[in-house]
């Protein structure tokens, strides 16, 4: 995956300027409180990969797309603690490696509390799944085992 010039100075340079140009508010509402999002690959954001909530998506997209670590070698991430994470991280460097793509964040919805959050998380997944996209979520699994998934 590393070429000559992607190193860790070089690809955070490039992270940061991704993150400012690739991070969308699709929700029509006030950005206050927790935001519900979305990550997709570039090519195709309709086509979702991933959903999540956070009260500042800057720091969280910059979150995920460190944790890929995308100046490291082409391999398994080993330093994702929870193998039932490593997927998402996967995707993420596959797409890196993949002309150095990253994904685009959509922020889809605000919530005023955790809870309400956590409402419009799930629904927004079992969206995704009902869609039959192919998200990376931990929830995916969970759904599946307990017969939910369409």
């Amino acid at each position: 995956m590393s070429t000559v010039g992607d190193n860790k100075a070089t690809i955070g340079m490039r992270m940061r300027r991704h993150i400012r140009a690739e991070l969308y508010d699709d929700s029509g509402d006030s950005a206050r409180g927790i935001a519900i999002y979305t990550l997709s690959d570039p090519r195709s954001i309709r086509d979702v990969r991933y959903v999540g909530q956070t009260h500042s998506p800057a720091r969280r997209f910059a979150q995920h797309l460190s944790t890929a670590r995308l100046w490291l070698p082409d391999e398994l991430p080993w330093w994702v603690k929870s193998p039932k994470l490593r997927p998402l991280y996967t995707w993420i460097r596959g797409l890196y490696a993949d002309d150095r793509r990253m994904p685009v964040m959509v922020v889809t919805a605000w919530a005023a509390s955790i809870g309400e959050a956590r409402v419009l998380e799930r629904a927004r997944i079992m969206e995704c799944l009902e869609s039959r996209l192919q998200i990376l979520n931990v929830e995916r699994e969970i759904l599946g085992k307990q017969g939910q998934l369409i």
